[in-house]
Order: structure tokens, then C-alpha cells, then sequence
């Protein structure tokens, strides 16, 4: 049945906000964490980029089924940016999975059937005062703090970019999710489609993800950090080739 996990449906959901803090880590540090025939999607050929993103989605189904059907879940993924030419030639960007989280059981078991994403189930507080939102999670040990902005907002500290323009070219989705299979020496893609996607800055307040911290990589800043809203979004069928 193992081939269920190669995403075999169309899915979709609404998006009802989806925040990403993207990571910028020199490459020489990130290029053991991908396989091949996957290369770093770089900036400036230095630096390689890490993004968490937390996604609050509602009604979440099989493409076709009616909304009553669907289910709402908070989603957490740790994804690199990367790249990947196929048997075509076209040089695809997109997204390595390295963790997935949930906070429901169900979409748990559902996505690791249907997916190779290895969702596991963690416990996600929000909450919202007047000009901030918290997100943690002892389980995951990650906290969050955040204050809506906009393009008067300062960058990180030390993000490597220039402004929030050149920053957005990193703000997420990549368009495609690759899954490799060394031994059949197969790459699967899912290609996600989304309605407008129109990333806000966010100022971050503080931040800390002890899977980030993990890693062990020396050179890591945090880079962006972006937030959407009300989005309409779906992941094609997935799509098989092989690479060697």
C-alpha cells in the first residue's frame, strides 16, 4: 500500500493564515540535509534558507468534497529551499520537507498515509492581545511572538537582505515539494497552486525553535518572516520520475 503515500489525489483547503520565518544559513552548512538530485536554491551563492511555516487551515479535503466534509487543522513545516531539473529540462523551485507537525491525531494518521511528510502530533497555544499574537508549544518547544507590520517594518537584524522587496523573492510557497527515493532512485512532485497569495511582513518579537537550534548550524539568522491570509490553495496530484 506504500503507494498511497505518493499523494495520489488532488487536495485543497482554505488558508486561513499561514506565517513563515525563513531562515538564512550559509550553504556549506545546509548541503548535507538534502539528497540528490536536489541542490540548494540560494541568494547571492551563499546563502541557503530553512523556513518554518504555521498554517491555520479549515476545511481541509479531498479536491471535490464538499466543504462540510473537510477539517481544520494547525500545520508546522521545516522545509529547505531547493531546486531540482527534470527529465525535461526545467529548473524547478520548490521545498524538501525535513518535519511535520499537526495538532490534531487525525490529520496525524491521515497525512502520513496519504503523504511522506511524517506528520507527528504536537500540542499549539495562540493567543492574541491588542498588537501581538503568541504561538508555542511545549511539546516542540518553540515560542513565537509577532506584531502585524508592513513595508515600513524593519528586517531581522541580520537578514542578508536589502529590503523586504528582495526578501520576498524568499517568503514562501515554493512552488513544488519533492520526496526522493535513493533506492529506486524516484523523485516525486507536488506542484501547489494558491489564489492570492499576497505575503504581509510581519516584526518578530521573539523566536525560538528548538528544532531550528537542533541542527547545530553556527551561521543561521533569521532572514524574513511573512504572514497571509484568506487564501484558497491545492496540491495537484503528485507526479513520479526518474532521476538516474
Amino acid at each position: 500500500m506504500n503507494f498511497l503515500k505518493n499523494h495520489p489525489f488532488t487536495v485543497q483547503a482554505h488558508f486561513k493564515s499561514s506565517i513563515v520565518f525563513t531562515y538564512a544559513i550559509k550553504k556549506e552548512e545546509l548541503k548535507h540535509l538534502i539528497p540528490q538530485p536536489l541542490t540548494l536554491d540560494t541568494f547571492n551563492d551563499k546563502w541557503g534558507f530553512i523556513a518554518v511555516a504555521m498554517v491555520q487551515t479549515k476545511q481541509l479535503r479531498p479536491k471535490g468534497f464538499p466543504k462540510f466534509m473537510g477539517n481544520d487543522f494547525f500545520l508546522i513545516g521545516y522545509r529547505i529551499f531547493v531546486r531540482y531539473r527534470n527529465q525535461s529540462g526545467k529548473n524547478l523551485r520548490g521545498l524538501y520537507i525535513l518535519k511535520s507537525e499537526t495538532d490534531k491525531l487525525k490529520m496525524q494518521v491521515m497525512g502520513n498515509l496519504f503523504t511522506h511528510y511524517n506528520y507527528t502530533t504536537t500540542d499549539i497555544t495562540i493567543k492574541e492581545d491588542e498588537d501581538s499574537k503568541s504561538i508555542f508549544s511545549k511539546k516542540s518547544n518553540f515560542k513565537v511572538r509577532l506584531r502585524s507590520g508592513g513595508l515600513e517594518t524593519e528586517l531581522p537584524e541580520y537578514s542578508p537582505f536589502s529590503d523586504w522587496k528582495e526578501a520576498r523573492k524568499f517568503a514562501g510557497p515554493l512552488p513544488h515539494t519533492f520526496t526522493i527515493d535513493s533506492r529506486a532512485n524516484t523523485i516525486l512532485t507536488i506542484l501547489g497552486r494558491r489564489k492570492n497569495w499576497k505575503p504581509q511582513p510581519v516584526q518578530v518579537l521573539d523566536s525560538q525553535f528548538m528544532f531550528i537550534e537542533d541542527l547545530k548550524l553556527q551561521s543561521a539568522v533569521l532572514a524574513n518572516a511573512f504572514e497571509i491570509k484568506n487564501v484558497d490553495y491545492h496540491w495537484d496530484k503528485g507526479k513520479i520520475e526518474r532521476w538516474k
